[in-house]
């Protein structure tokens, strides 16, 4: 697979948070649900971004915005104004004292805020969770990151506009592979950009030595790889490629592959049904018992466990 294509077949919502947010000024929203990722679009008015830390940024018409959990940030018609509603973990909603908010602001189906008809609508989805998006995509993308209506120019949202308040059999399921169509539009055209500063690796495949190592392990993981056995095919010294590789990449090759192996594992845990014997021999391990030992070892939890959760 091409690198870009190995970065962007993360994003596989399930059960999104979808909803169409409308809003008369002065309107302020606290995010503190601690989502992973979220991705607004901005239909009508204005709204700024204000992160903790970090440039405030202004949406306007045709804007799309990608913020990066777990940092909070508020959404607001002018940085200046006082949050009226605080959105935490699971969607609970509050007022700024605590009190329950839950039920007040809905408008609908999938319709939120203070009127239907409000000078501000944003279209704005949310991943519940880390495991429905890759770590190396999250690792590759900056707390928030806008692209306006100059920048690109996305078929995807009138109709993600149009099936965001429907309320038909399966609607869910349209809504999450619409957003996961967004998202991956977006990054596409983030990463085309100059500043888009992409991770080491991504950079790396344009070195005539490391490039073709990338390749060779993004593409077969399985394969007994070793140092020497790259170099090999990379036409190098050992020395030289793990030099070479570490420089740019910022890691060995093998701690690499193994990065590597594990996220593909996390992935095939998430979405199928493959024993752990299956995912061992399928991205290069021995035994389940080897791949379940360096799987906790990175990610804290045993492969049942990760499997469980994002179930």
């Amino acid at each position: 697979m091409d690198a870009l294509t190995g970065l962007l077949e993360g994003p596989r919502a399930r059960g999104a948070f979808m909803i169409r947010a409308c809003f008369d000024p002065p309107w302020s929203v606290r995010i503190e649900d601690r989502a992973p990722l979220t991705v607004m679009l901005l239909v009508r008015g204005e709204a700024w971004l204000v992160p903790d830390s970090g440039d405030r940024r202004l949406l306007r018409p045709g804007d799309l915005a990608i913020a990066r959990g777990p940092d909070p940030y508020t959404c607001a018609d002018d940085p200046s104004t006082p949050p009226q509603a605080l959105i935490l973990p699971g969607g609970e909603c509050h007022y700024p004292d605590g009190r329950p908010l839950n039920g007040v602001m809905d408008l609908g189906v999938r319709t939120w805020g203070d009127s239907p008809d409000g000078a501000t609508v944003i279209l704005i989805g949310t991943y519940r969770m880390r495991g429905e998006i890759g770590g190396r995509l999250l690792d590759a993308l900056p707390p928030l990151l806008l692209l306006t209506a100059d920048d690109w120019d996305c078929p995807l949202t009138p109709v993600l506009a149009a099936e965001i308040a429907r309320d038909e059999p399966g609607q869910e399921v349209v809504l999450d592979r619409l957003l996961d169509l967004l998202v991956i539009a977006a990054l596409r055209a983030w990463f085309a950009r100059p500043e888009a500063a992409p991770p080491a690796w991504y950079a790396a495949l344009g070195d005539p030595a490391v490039g073709p190592v990338l390749r060779l392990l993004q593409d077969d993981p399985a394969h007994p790889w070793t140092v020497a056995a790259l170099a090999a095919k990379a036409g190098v010294s050992r020395a030289a490629l793990a030099r070479r590789f570490t420089e740019l990449v910022g890691e060995p090759p093998m701690t690499y592959l193994t990065g590597w192996r594990l996220a593909l594992a996390a992935d095939r845990l998430r979405d199928t049904d493959d024993t752990l014997g299956a995912i061992a021999r399928h991205v290069g391990y021995g035994s389940a018992f080897a791949l379940s030992t360096a799987f906790k070892r990175a990610y804290g939890v045993s492969p049942q466990e990760w499997r469980t959760r994002a179930a």
